[in-house]
């Protein structure tokens, strides 16, 4: 415990002497993106990235539109209007369509529903699942959607100190210094685990704390109750810093865990301790400032996002609110990041959307 206390306080110190930038306010661009061509619309949006190209990346749920929103499809077309899109949509920041691509093919299994989207530094794209039955692994392909590699096994999944299955892991991102791919494994294991982005080759794993992880049931979250030695279900990200950090979503617990990559820990953060049922922090997005400030947190549960400082996770700002106009949020699910500092949101459940989010100046005394 000790030697836990003197590592946070030496995390905290260092990163107090770079919080020298203000936080961004930000307003919606609510004519982003434009309207898809071919009568397509999405459905659930599970997974949203920004490449080096400042491409944005959603993949989405064909499975979840209803019959009225897929009606075209129908034998005979119930309207005139819609058919799925593909899972995986490519666009630019005017919100233009680029590419799209996904689904089933051969030498893979497409997850039953999709979640997490990572464009890694060479342009590969990583998606992934969270069918309780099925999706028990994620795959890689290139920018095209050439299938390049399935790490874990579909239907097939053996607890959190497996290293050779997944358990519904929920998003993914690759370090370009080591080319290796921490996962968020995540709706049924408890862990953050480490493979070879290559080969698929296990590396290593580890729970809250930098633990072993344990599989034992967890008593539902309470309002002041002691910190879970545990993850909870879901670990629902994983996000590298510039500075060799780890970033992981703790979602039902409502905090973030920060840890080394060789999986050391090193400091955690509370959001919104008073979140019950679904927790707070769903996905983050670290601040393209050079010291990388701030953590971008967004909160399906209040329907908001978060900003902290990083060092000590001190909340700074919030914007959003449940609602459906342009701005407000059902189920805001993943964020992503360009290299302005503009922010990306999707939507789940019902919400069914992504949102382009700008900068529109900074946020008085946040540092």
């Amino acid at each position: 415990m000790f030697a836990r206390s003197l590592a946070i306080l030496s995390f905290v110190a260092t990163m107090q002497s770079v919080a020298t930038f203000a936080a961004p306010k930000y307003e919606v661009d609510a004519a982003w993106p434009k309207a898809l061509p071919n009568n397509w619309i999405v459905g659930q949006v599970a997974g949203v990235a920004v490449d080096d190209r400042d491409h944005i990346w959603i993949l989405h749920r064909p499975r979840t539109l209803t019959d009225d929103e897929k009606a075209l499809t129908l034998n005979p077309p119930r309207s005139i209007c819609c058919a799925p899109a593909p899972p995986v949509l490519e666009f630019d920041v005017d919100g233009n369509l680029l590419s799209s691509w996904g689904g089933p093919g051969t030498g893979y299994d497409w997850p039953v529903n999709e979640h997490g989207i990572h464009v890694d530094h060479k342009g590969n794209v990583w998606v992934g699942g969270n069918d309780e039955k099925n999706d028990h692994h994620i795959l890689k392909f290139t920018r095209d959607g050439k299938f390049l590699l399935q790490i874990g096994k579909a239907g097939q999944t053996n607890g959190s100190n497996d290293t050779a299955t997944l358990g519904r892991p929920a998003h993914m991102e690759v370090d370009a210094s080591t080319n290796e791919i921490f996962v968020a494994d995540g709706y049924k294991n408890r862990r953050i685990i480490v493979f070879d982005a290559d080969t698929g080759a296990y590396k290593r794993h580890w729970g809250a704390y930098g633990a072993k992880p344990d599989d034992t049931p967890l008593p539902p979250y309470q309002i002041g109750q002691a910190p879970a030695k545990q993850f909870a279900t879901p670990v629902h990200c994983a996000r590298l810093s510039r500075d060799g950090h780890i970033y992981v979503c703790d979602r039902v617990n409502n905090r973030v865990q920060v840890f080394r990559k060789d999986g050391t820990f090193v400091a955690e953060y509370f959001v919104g301790p008073n979140t019950l049922a679904s927790g707070s922090v769903w996905d983050m997005a670290l601040s393209r400032d050079p010291q990388q400030t701030y953590l971008h947190i967004v909160d399906g549960a209040n329907n908001q996002v978060w900003t902290l400082l990083r060092a000590g996770g001190k909340v700074v700002n919030t914007f959003g609110r449940s609602g459906r106009n342009a701005g407000q949020f059902h189920w805001v699910h993943n964020v992503g990041i360009d290299s302005k500092g503009n922010l990306y949101t999707s939507e789940v459940d019902n919400g069914k959307r992504a949102q382009k989010f700008r900068i529109a100046g900074e946020v008085p005394d946040a540092k």
